[in-house]
């Protein structure tokens, strides 16, 4: 392979010229964006996406699920292509960055290889993943699943809004349903650009996060049933409080998780009681728990514990309890020869770097179970992600396309 260099760099103003265009499609209330999947703001992302492929000389192919895969030619049209992006679609309340920078930061990588005439032996293909948040649709990275070959086609068609629209009914409407087979593509390796969505690149004063792994989870959705009773006339060693319940085990959730430290999370992140009013103790509650780790053996002994301790509790405090499984995936652990090429690329740039965890879901995460992959994180202000206050800097930006650029370049292997 040619020797890459350190002055190949990629344009940091176009690239932010482009995330600042791209955030005027589905603006939000607060200076983010509300660009759901198969919105008409999606469309219209996509369409503009789709303009500055063309006009970068890139072949656009869909496939039936609407992921949208831009690509610039090898030399060798044989060679296996190397994949980078991420996704354009929104949270309700999202920003401008969460996915927008990797699909965004792939065309920049190749709008520079443009610039500069570098050839190389295996194309590239930018990749936008439908469906990635999982918001509008759920499960998330909901088109990258079916790839992977989690998830059936008829299935994640099936799947419905809050209004009771399908997936598949609206993709068709939006006029993005493609012909290609979902998961027939192959790949060399995958590389995705995101932000961290977390504080730790921030607060060591890191430019690059360089992800070995991603997190697994475990989503239980725990029901609790007592009595309903009146606050003020039921003495306290006769309630049946759903609502106390719930408070203990949320102080277990706490303890379970601490007590893996470091990298395992654990946390309640909604609830519903009933009849939920101020003067009645709650007969009934019903919460999520998220716990997560990117180790296997801890992710399923923080479950077994909850599932061991949590019944105790129930029984002192004399209510019924149900446990069911909402949501699970095993951890990942990133291609090592990608990983190190993200962390040579770092170093032979001057960035500052550390291995980072990434705590989310991404479409990486589902690829990584076919092909080679790897993830480049730069930090974000706060940590804060899904808020339209999410925000990041340019010259954070400008880094982390500039890592994914020679992460890239390593493995499709510049052509003198």
């Amino acid at each position: 392979m040619a020797n890459l260099g350190d002055n190949l760099r990629i344009n940091g103003d176009r690239l932010w010229d482009s995330l600042m265009e791209m955030a005027k499609i589905g603006p939000g209330v607060a200076g983010g964006n509300n660009r759901q999947t198969l919105t008409d703001a999606d469309k219209e992302g996509r369409d503009l996406f789709q303009r500055w492929c063309e006009d970068a000389g890139l072949e656009m192919g869909v496939d039936r699920m609407g992921s949208m895969f831009a690509r610039r030619e090898g030399t060798d049209p044989d060679a296996l292509p190397v994949y980078v992006g991420s996704h354009l679609d929104t949270q309700p309340t999202g920003g401008k960055f969460d996915g927008v920078l990797g699909v965004l930061g792939g065309l920049e990588l190749v709008r520079t290889l443009n610039d500069l005439g570098v050839k190389t032996k295996h194309p590239i293909v930018v990749t936008n993943w439908t469906n990635e948040e999982g918001t509008r649709f759920a499960p998330a990275m909901l088109a990258s699943g079916v790839f992977a070959g989690m998830h059936d086609l008829d299935w994640a068609y099936d799947r419905v809004d809050a209004k009771g629209l399908k997936f598949g009914d609206e993709l068709r409407r939006i006029g993005w349903v493609g012909d290609e087979d979902v998961g027939a593509r192959k790949m060399k390796a995958l590389f995705e650009l995101h932000i961290e969505q977390g504080p730790i690149l921030e607060a060591e004063g890191k430019d690059i996060g360089v992800v070995t792994h991603g997190q697994g989870l475990w989503w239980l959705e725990v029901t609790l049933t007592g009595k309903d009773a009146h606050t003020g006339s039921t003495p306290m060693p006769m309630r049946r409080n759903a609502g106390l319940g719930m408070a203990r085990m949320t102080e277990l959730v706490h303890q379970i998780a601490m007590s893996h430290q470091p990298d395992a999370v654990g946390a309640i992140g909604h609830c519903d009681f009933h009849p939920n009013s101020r003067n009645v103790i709650a007969g009934k509650v019903v919460f999520t728990i998220d716990f997560r780790s990117p180790h296997q053996d801890i992710l399923d002994a923080m479950k077994a514990r909850f599932e061991a301790e949590a019944p105790r509790i129930a029984e002192e405090l004399g209510l019924e309890m149900g446990i069911e499984v909402t949501g699970h995936f095993d951890p990942v652990t990133f291609d090592a020869n990608c990983v190190d090429a993200v962390r040579n690329a770092a170093e032979r740039l001057g960035y500052s770097h550390r291995d980072i965890v990434s705590g989310a879901g991404h479409d990486a995460c589902w690829v990584n179970r076919l092909y080679p992959t790897a993830m480049v994180m730069c930090p974000c202000v706060d940590g804060l992600s899904h808020n339209e206050a999410e925000d990041i800097s340019k010259d954070w930006a400008t880094a982390g396309a500039d890592v994914l650029l020679h992460a890239v370049l390593e493995s499709a292997e510049i052509v003198e």
